[in-house]
């Protein structure tokens, strides 16, 4: 086992090369118009990887005696699909909402949608973003001349719901937030399968309104997700509708501006992701919303592109590559994710990666984001360097299969370069859907409520029953339960801690 003081060795390493690395003079690798401010300011946040954080991301302790044992069903109270239900969540709602809070005078939904797909032509795109490849332009730009908010059910530019997500295994420890909400919508054009497709994920981190209670200010939250199983039908819709759209007693509402990137300060705020396949290569791209003041009026609403969370850039992968932060990324800072990645549980293996090394776009298709391919069989100092960690540890796992865990932790490798993959130690990544996890098309299985939207076999068989395990084991625990949990400390909790 590497000592802690060896750890904290190498984070004061990477935050040393981090630093130094942003002060380099990139500007070459930049190709977009100065005037336009794309991608977010660079910063290290070790904290927010998109889909392995907080509770969920840590090994939870067996369960104490409770005085109370609940049980969830995962297709009611973590993702559901039932069209009864999220045809409820419509996106024109959802838009409203943005624009109304905004109050920025004569904004429409129709407005901000257009100009948020014209973030995808030129000028408002280039060929590189922070410094990686970007293909600009897409033919999803075609997306600002469209009514996606007319002619419902035959509209094929209409957004349909297909999912709302509960993400309480992303609330952390501290109980700073809550953890994330998301709305999944599929392109109506997209039903039949084949091209045409396009989904947005809508995905807001919920301000905890009792952080000195820590994660328990939180517990409102996982008692309603737990109340939805069992629940009849129009229980469910009325209490997510609120959730989402009012706000529980003491919350605010999930669909809030703030929620989605125009918190730039104090409790972390979420994004919008997109998977985009209206024109080949399959593509991942993210964005933040953000508001603009004018003095003391609002003046703008966009979403914005940003970088793509724990997304590095293909290119840092190669042991030839002429990038400038190849060295910087292959000495020391992917150096140091190995003890992270070689943790052998297939939803607890993990990497942070500090956002400068990130890439604008995630290609799930061709060897542009597989890094696997990128660092090829050749040896190089890049493959003995994680090599050497490997050896520290003590582990039997080799540095291409350290390498394959990183990929499948992409958006590229998560939705499909990494199906079936071997990770090592006995691990394989669970299939996709086919570059989703969440399907335009009905299962062939109804649910409760008639059709339900299909899901992935890695979301059924994998990462469901762990989030599932995390609920249920926040959901039953209590102080004087003799089981210090990972959001207990001897302070809130000097019985059990």
């Amino acid at each position: 086992m590497v000592e802690k003081r060896q750890l904290d060795w190498r984070r004061m390493l990477v935050c040393a090369v981090v630093a130094l690395a942003a002060g380099c003079d990139n500007t070459e690798l930049e190709t977009r118009p100065p005037e336009l401010d794309l991608a977010e300011p660079v910063q290290v946040d070790p904290t927010r990887h998109p889909e392995r954080r907080g509770i969920g991301a840590m090994a939870l302790p067996p369960a104490g005696p409770s005085a109370m044992v609940v049980t969830v069903d995962p297709r009611s109270s973590l993702l559901i699909t039932d069209d009864a239900i999220v045809r409820n969540f419509p996106l024109l709602r959802v838009m409203t909402q943005l624009v109304t809070q905004s109050g920025v005078p004569g904004l429409t939904p129709l407005a901000l949608f257009q100009d948020w797909w014209r973030t995808a032509l030129p000028p408002n795109c280039g060929p590189l973003f922070n410094g990686f490849q970007y293909q600009c332009p897409r033919i999803e730009g075609n997306q600002s001349t469209v009514n996606p908010f007319i002619n419902p059910g035959v509209n094929p530019d209409e957004y349909i719901p297909l999912a709302l997500v509960n993400r309480f295994d992303l609330a952390p420890a501290s109980g700073v937030d809550c953890g994330e909400y998301r709305i999944i919508y599929g392109k109506r054009s997209g039903i039949p399968g084949g091209g045409n497709r396009n989904l947005l994920i809508f995905e807001a981190v919920l301000p905890n309104p009792n952080p000195a209670l820590g994660l328990n200010g939180c517990a409102p939250v996982a008692n309603f997700w737990a109340s939805l199983t069992g629940a009849p039908l129009t229980t469910r819709i009325t209490g997510l509708q609120n959730f989402y759209f009012t706000g529980m007693p003491g919350f605010m509402p999930v669909v809030h501006m703030d929620n989605y990137g125009n918190r730039t300060t104090g409790v972390p705020t979420g994004q919008v992701r997109t998977n985009q396949f209206i024109q080949p290569p399959w593509t991942l791209r993210e964005f933040s919303v953000r508001r603009t003041m004018c003095g003391a009026t609002p003046c703008q609403l966009n979403f914005r592109p940003v970088t793509v969370k724990v997304n590095p850039g293909g290119t840092l992968f190669d042991p030839l590559s002429a990038h400038p932060l190849s060295g910087p990324f292959q000495n020391a800072v992917f150096p140091a994710e190995v003890p992270a990645l070689a943790v052998n549980d297939i939803n607890l293996f993990n990497n942070t990666i500090p956002d400068m090394f990130n890439s604008g776009q995630s290609n799930s298709q061709g060897p542009e984001n597989d890094y696997r391919f990128q660092f090829g069989p050749a040896p190089s100092v890049f493959r003995n360097n994680i090599q050497n960690e490997l050896f520290l540890l003590g582990s039997p796992l080799l540095p291409q299969e350290i390498v394959e865990r990183s990929l499948a932790l992409s958006c590229a490798g998560c939705h499909e370069l990494s199906n079936g993959a071997n990770l090592g130690g006995g691990l394989v990544w669970p299939p996709s859907a086919g570059f989703v996890h969440v399907g335009e098309q009905f299962d062939p299985a109804p649910g409760p409520f008639g059709p339900r939207f299909r899901i992935s076999p890695a979301l059924n068989a994998v990462f469901l029953p762990h989030r599932k395990a995390v609920l249920e084991t926040f959901l039953n625990s209590s102080c004087g339960d003799a089981i210090c949990q990972p959001w207990e400390t001897p302070a809130s909790c000097p019985a059990d801690c």
